[in-house]
């Protein structure tokens, strides 16, 4: 049995560890890069599985691979053989194989904290979900989800009716809920409005905020439902789940830089202000190990 913080194999016990399911991007300001950084700077462990490469950077994606249905299986499962999963954040899943996959791997292993970002298109207008896929995550995917964190363009899909003001993403929300969600939170995004809808089932709650300009920035939805994920997985009821999430987007947004010459990630990290080391600086290891010798001269 583990004793003193130590697992069964002597070494520390290891975080909360949190599973994301989505798209790579190569820039990682989006998908599953975004996912860990942000389990990471909530004190968790982030381990993934890839439903989809895109070729992209911060300025344009190219292309679409998704991964086959088959192969996204066997990651979830060795996955899951290997690790005590306290949550799970689903992002991009290309199309209705690996919609399905997700679902049966969802009802075969029970995991708690299950976070869904119906994520539809890219912001290029690339469709990231197919017309068959989008159907399945209505009828059965949805239901399988803790929450699920539409935009408005992707909640106007999903529940048919059109959103143009707070009244309209209410009616979303409660829509959605009737169709099989278990609680759904509605995001601003794409309208002139700083306020986020929560239904949980029961209540409705508005959580306003200040304007910030988001249309430059990647990776705020993944960002978003990573943390909804990282805050459940701590224990912390909805509500208080999704506001500190907001909190933290917004933040993690104002501190966002540019590392292209397109669109800015997010700064997941600002809580911690990493300094990026000095050029020719090096680090000498703490740990009772010494610099290699230097070779003897021949």
């Amino acid at each position: 049995m583990a004793t003193n913080g130590h697992n069964g194999h002597g070494e520390h016990a290891p975080p909360p560890i949190l599973l994301s399911i989505s798209g790579f991007d190569p820039s990682c300001g989006a998908g599953v890069g975004a996912d860990i950084k942000t389990f990471a700077a909530h004190g968790c462990y982030g381990i993934a599985a890839i439903t989809s490469v895109t070729v992209r950077n911060t300025q344009t994606l190219e292309a679409v691979h998704n991964m086959p249905s088959a192969e996204l299986r066997e990651q979830l499962e060795v996955l899951a053989k290997d690790c005590e999963i306290a949550a799970v954040k689903i992002g991009m899943l290309g199309n209705r194989g690996n919609a399905a996959v997700v679902a049966e791997f969802l009802d075969a292993h029970k995991i708690s904290n299950v976070v869904l970002d119906p994520v539809l298109k890219s912001h290029s207008d690339t469709e990231l979900l197919d017309a068959s896929g989008t159907k399945y995550l209505v009828t059965e995917l949805l239901k399988r989800a803790d929450v699920i964190t539409p935009n408005v363009h992707e909640a106007q899909t999903l529940s048919g009716i059109t959103i143009k003001d707070v009244a309209d993403m209410e009616a979303a929300a409660r829509k959605l809920v009737e169709m099989g969600a278990r609680a759904v939170i509605v995001k601003c995004s794409h309208i002139d409005l700083a306020v986020d809808v929560l239904f949980d089932g029961n209540e409705v709650h508005q959580l306003g905020g200040d304007r910030i300009k988001i249309e430059h920035t990647q990776g705020t939805g993944c960002t978003f439902a990573a943390t909804i994920a990282a805050q459940l997985a701590a224990g912390r009821p909805l509500l208080e789940a999704v506001t500190l999430a907001k909190a933290y987007v917004m933040k993690a947004t104002e501190k966002a830089y540019a590392i292209g010459k397109g669109r800015l990630p997010l700064d997941h990290f600002y809580r911690q202000k990493i300094e990026p080391m000095a050029r020719g600086t090096h680090e000498v290891p703490q740990h009772g190990l010494h610099p290699a010798a230097e070779p003897a001269a021949h």
